[in-house]
């Protein structure tokens, strides 16, 4: 082979793997609007009231709930924490193909499936006050992101077990660093009002088996960064996929539609049933 040609096929190997990159995916910093930013008027008043539904769902969507839980028992922070599956970026992302349902979902799909699931109660109507203000509010926290594009904290972050998760090192995980506010019990724990301030993890107050919550994928990857509250990332991996391991496996309610869900396959192997 000519001498120029293998300067060529070098040059081509440095540059391809450059262009590959180039072309790869790329992510939207994770930057949500601040408050303050929220416009005037009634398109105002429904981002704020979008934003009560989801932060005080207790009172500001009781009907439609069917546990003790807010949304922002694991969407932390309003939305706006990454890798706690965050609402920032999320309106440009849909509609986005879910093989759970094997269709096409809809935002309002998947938000009515955090209500029938997570919060193991029933679907919000579309045309209803409180689906009209949560969709303002995730737009409103998706403003500046483009569109079809990922937010860098999207859902989860990534992690991995070192073994097969111990049911019984988690319970000693859980113990130690979750039951101060969740309860020994994992009942949660209550404020003055009646309402909660930690969460239920198992039983009759908590999410049911269809959430995602109850995977044991998704929970290790929730604990991992965020948990114990204000204290993520102290836990290792191993650890977090442990105490998931011993809680997502807690009695907690069934879900009716699941003979329904991954029809035409795709089913996690961290799922509940």
């Amino acid at each position: 082979m000519p001498k120029w040609r293998n300067g060529f096929a070098a040059a081509l190997m440095l540059v391809l793997p450059l262009a590959q990159a180039a072309d790869a995916p790329k992510r939207a910093p994770f930057h949500p609007p601040a408050e303050s930013e929220i416009p005037a008027g009634p398109l105002g008043d429904a981002i704020r009231y979008g934003e009560k539904v989801l932060t005080q769902t207790q009172g500001y969507a009781k009907k439609y709930v069917g546990n003790g839980l807010n949304c922002t028992s694991c969407h932390l922070n309003g939305g706006k924490t990454p890798y706690a599956s965050p609402f920032v970026g999320i309106w440009g992302v849909y509609p986005e193909y879910q093989s759970r349902d094997a269709r096409v979902n809809s935002l309002q799909d998947r938000i009515n499936d955090c209500f029938q699931r997570s919060m193991n109660g029933k679907p919000l109507p579309d045309d209803s006050d409180e689906m009209r203000g949560v969709l303002a509010y995730m737009w409103w926290l998706s403003k500046g992101v483009p569109t079809g594009m990922d937010v860098e904290g999207r859902g989860f972050k990534h992690i991995k077990a070192e073994r097969a998760p111990d049911e019984a090192k988690g319970k000693a995980v859980y113990a130690a660093k979750c039951s101060a506010c969740h309860g020994a019990d994992g009942q949660g724990m209550s404020g003055a009002n009646g309402s909660y301030l930690f969460p239920a993890l198992w039983g009759p107050n908590a999410f049911n088996i269809g959430a995602g919550m109850a995977r044991l994928d998704t929970a290790a990857a929730f604990v991992k960064t965020n948990m114990p509250l204000g204290q993520g990332n102290t836990l290792t991996d191993q650890e977090a996929y442990d105490v998931a391991a011993y809680f997502t496996r807690q009695p907690r309610p069934d879900f009716k539609g699941k003979a329904k869900d991954w029809p035409k396959g795709g089913k996690p192997a961290d799922a509940r049933y």
